[in-house]
């Protein structure tokens, strides 16, 4: 079995994470996605806006028209709120599918920042890595051949660099962000939001919407 890992805050999960999910399956012939929202995300220095059992819900909702995604709780919240690491995502998925191949599915700039995770030798050899390109972030720049920039800084060894996979999607710039922004303004998001997250939003006032 080929199983993906897509962990992020969700916050809220919209569009650009469901074509993210699809395009990874498809890419690389994945049997079955893994959404994971994230309890404490280290390198964030703000916290969710919306908790974690409303961001489960909204993400369980995003997946619901493709068999081949699904949410995960192997990210939840630490109950001593300590931060949530991939590697020990990555532990506790290789202990449950002991026999699958695992895929990280990352955008661009985060796997560029990778020398900043907790243990990134070991994240590269625990699993392999698909990486997405994302609106204004040229898929070339990750391109080993360009000496000095993007994938390149990170000094792969070939190994790791065979774990590597680029994949281009993405054509629009959606952001959770920006999401939060509009419906704190009262602005719609239908366009980037799927219609069951909008409603889940709009039922349970989250980032203020009304």
């Amino acid at each position: 079995m080929r199983i993906g890992y897509f962990g992020g805050t969700f916050d809220p999960p919209h569009r650009a994470h469901l074509l993210a999910a699809q395009a990874a399956a498809d890419a690389l012939r994945l049997d079955r996605v893994l959404l994971a929202p994230t309890g404490v995300q280290p390198l964030k220095d703000a916290g969710p806006h919306a908790s974690f059992d409303d961001r489960l819900a909204m993400t369980r909702l995003l997946c619901s028209d493709d068999p081949r995604l699904e949410v995960s709780e192997i990210d939840a919240p630490h109950p001593d709120g300590s931060p949530n690491y991939t590697i020990d995502a990555l532990a506790r998925l290789r202990a449950e599918y002991p026999s699958a191949d695992l895929f990280v599915i990352v955008g661009a700039d985060s796997f560029l920042s990778l020398p900043r995770w907790r243990d990134p030798e070991k994240l590269l050899a625990a699993a392999e890595w698909i990486v997405l390109s994302r609106p204004g972030f040229d898929l070339n720049s990750i391109d080993p051949d360009h000496s000095g920039d993007g994938i390149a800084a990170l000094n792969l060894t070939s190994e790791q660099r065979a774990r590597v996979h680029l994949v281009e999607t993405l054509d629009e710039d959606i952001s959770a962000s920006g999401i939060r922004e509009r419906l704190r303004v009262g602005v719609s998001c239908g366009k980037s939001l799927t219609p069951t997250v909008g409603l889940y939003i709009a039922r349970m006032h989250l980032y203020h919407a009304t």
